[in-house]
């Protein structure tokens, strides 16, 4: 090789010394800038990432706000009371527990309605069997105490007691069931009975601890089944109000 041909470049210009790539040198962005430029791009992934962001939010304040109204439900029922003054025209027990019929019968004996209605009785149930079960002073009379037997659930509960009421002419109604069902049963009822007062009594199982729900699995399963149920009652009530 000469001396000139020696000062010359791979591509035969003189004095140049040219890279070994043509191509330009890459230029390295943080992957936030690269994430935004790419975005700015592309109109329609930034439309479809702003509304998966607002899914998402709307997702879990959603959630959120049901675990509040739940927790708020659960503290409702934990912390009911049994009212200090009790009368009323009449009483209705929803049944579903040896408690909440004794305690109801315990209450008429008492003075503090002039009529019972048990509502929800099973067809093949007698007065006499219900006395017993109760251990009532004395026999459940039909004058004083009615049986209902068609009801099957709440709602038909509510249904058979708004009738009783009407045809006997009630202006106050002592509704007696277990404390986790206070809520429902009340709500069917102000549904059916928008007219007539009606004053709860919580009944307490002894085997259900719901001063300590929060750390009993199965009281938790039961509170959450129920305020399904309390909320689906309350939907259908108010749709049924609307039409």
């Amino acid at each position: 090789m000469t001396q000139a041909n020696s000062a010359l470049g791979a591509d035969g210009n003189e004095g140049t010394t040219l890279p070994v790539s043509r191509r330009e040198p890459e230029v390295h962005m943080p992957a936030r800038e690269r994430a935004a430029k790419n975005s700015s791009e592309d109109p329609g992934k930034k439309k479809r990432f702003g509304l998966r962001t607002l899914a998402v939010a709307a997702v879990t304040a959603l959630v959120a706000g049901t675990l509040l109204q739940f927790a708020h439900f659960a503290h409702q029922v934990a912390t009911t009371e049994v009212p200090a003054s009790v009368q009323a025209d009449a009483i209705v027990v929803l049944t579903g527990g040896q408690e909440r019929v004794s305690e109801a019968v315990r209450l008429l004996e008492e003075g503090r309605g002039e009529r019972l209605l048990i509502s929800g009785v099973h067809p093949g149930t007698t007065r006499k069997q219900l006395a017993a079960v109760t251990e009532s002073a004395k026999p459940l009379e039909a004058g004083s105490v009615e049986l209902d037997r068609e009801a099957l659930n709440t709602a038909e509960n509510a249904t058979e007691t708004a009738s009783w009421v009407r045809k006997n002419g009630f202006d106050s109604l002592l509704v007696v069931t277990s404390a986790y069902h206070l809520p429902r049963a009340t709500a069917e009822l102000s549904g059916a009975l928008p007219d007539v007062q009606l004053i709860g009594y919580p009944v307490f199982a002894k085997d259900l601890q719901l001063d300590a729900w929060h750390t009993k699995p199965a009281t938790i399963r039961l509170l959450i089944r129920e305020y399904v149920k309390y909320t689906v009652a309350r939907l259908r009530i108010a749709m049924r109000g609307m039409s």
